[in-house]
């Protein structure tokens, strides 16, 4: 990132608008608040250079997102040649998640906005769904920044990391989630205490009392809880029963107990709930659902301005003809052709042969379909049909939590033409 930054000339109006909205009468109360000179202020609304932390500070206290109103172009800025020649070193390459202060992480509205909010208040539960490499861990991750912007612990837990060995039943599970939270808080495990309860009344029982009597009283503010990769636990029914009931359970009973209320959930999945759950055992259809949608033209367009490239309509719709709105296939795009690999009709010409900037992402789902032959079967047979294709629900679910279709009503499609056309000649 560059060390100073600037509000775009189109977005100077909206910055100075929310200086009173958000009850700031004049320059220097929002100087004093921050403990940074009028000067910086000044600067930052007449869309001079600040400093970046100077920046994000600002927009933070403005209710802004930083992003929206960043001028990330390099124009009238006189740059040496070995600063041109490093450019493409400020370029990020789109792998995992993006980090909390990338200009190249593109808002979704509503979708932040009420995250935000709803991760406020005691005892909120949110749930993230979207196929894979849809931006759910970089949501979840700036959920969690503003949860601890607002005096919260965080942590996150990666479903994925769960060994085998844990898996193998509920109360290994159960316990492995108890001590990796306690750890991720700087909490002395307490584990063996608590669970004699466990051959008595079970184990999601002795959970419950190890954060209600041990893990919960020991914080001094609320405790933000991000559970990444959910869908992992699909696949091992003697688990999922346990630990979702639990989930659902601990949401119910902040609305009753107070020590509840200090615990906040936000659980993200790539697919449909496919498997068998009681409604009211449930953690799937309580608290605030989000789905993330592609990206709009719009926004494509934003993150084009944000790499640097003088894209029109013209160039998006290209793009999307191929690939549609996938967050990830498009940054992935803007990023080649932003360090001058290729341009945008190389992309489109070579996008599903393993000459394209695409080869190494089509390669591991085919590798992923390979394991499993009959979504290879599937895949193909959808990827080869003219029209939506109805498929069983196991099937449709994992094909679309890989982001390989789409689905309307009980029948899917190819996601987009990049799936259509490799999927079709694919072995």
């Amino acid at each position: 990132m560059p060390r100073s930054i600037r509000v775009r000339p189109e977005c100077i109006s909206q910055v100075k608008s929310a200086l009173p909205r958000n009850g700031y009468i004049r320059q220097t109360d929002l100087a004093e608040s921050l403990q940074i000179s009028q000067s910086t202020v000044s600067s930052f609304l007449n869309g001079r250079p600040v400093d970046f932390l100077n920046f994000t500070e600002i927009c933070r206290a403005l209710g802004l997102e930083w992003q929206d109103v960043a001028n990330f172009s390099l124009e009238n800025e006189y740059i040496t040649p070995s600063q041109q020649q490093n450019t493409q070193y400020q370029l990020e390459l789109p792998e995992g998640q993006v980090e909390l202060n990338s200009p190249f992480y593109i808002n979704r509205p509503p979708v932040e906005t009420r995250c935000y909010e709803e991760i406020r208040k005691l005892g909120s539960l949110i749930r993230i769904k979207a196929p894979r490499q849809m931006g759910k861990t970089s949501l979840m991750a700036r959920i969690i920044n503003e949860s601890q912007s607002h005096d919260s612990y965080a942590v996150t837990l990666d479903f994925q990391l769960a060994s085998q060995q844990i898996l193998t039943s509920a109360d290994k599970f159960l316990r492995w989630f108890c001590a990796s939270v306690a750890k991720s808080v700087n909490i002395q495990n307490q584990l063996d205490n608590y669970w004699d309860l466990a051959g008595i009344l079970g184990s999601n029982m002795a959970c419950k009392a190890y954060f209600e009597e041990y893990l919960l009283p020991s914080l001094d503010k609320p405790l933000t809880l991000g559970l990444d990769e959910v869908d992992r636990v699909f696949e091992y029914p003697d688990i999922y029963r346990d630990f979702f009931g639990l989930l659902r359970a601990l949401h119910e009973e902040a609305k009753r107990r107070d020590i509840w209320k200090k615990l906040r959930l936000i659980i993200v999945h790539s697919t449909e709930v496919y498997v068998p759950l009681d409604i009211n055992q449930s953690p799937f259809n309580v608290g605030l659902p989000i789905e993330l949608p592609e990206f709009t033209h719009e926004q494509i367009l934003e993150l084009a301005r944000r790499h640097q490239l003088q894209w029109g309509n013209t160039e998006v719709e290209q793009l999307m003809s191929m690939i549609g709105g996938h967050p990830f296939l498009v940054r992935l795009a803007l990023y080649y052709i932003a360090r001058g690999d290729v341009d945008l009709e190389q992309v489109l010409q070579t996008a599903a042969t393993d000459a394209g900037i695409y080869k190494d992402y089509l390669r591991r789902q085919l590798l992923i379909l390979t394991e499993q032959p009959e979504l290879l079967a599937a895949m193909k047979q959808v990827a080869t049909a003219s029209n939506y294709v109805k498929l069983p629900s196991l099937i449709k679910f994992k094909l679309h939590s890989l982001g390989l279709v789409q689905m309307l009503e009980d029948e899917v499609a190819p996601r987009c033409q990049l799936h259509r056309l490799y999927f079709s000649i694919v072995a």
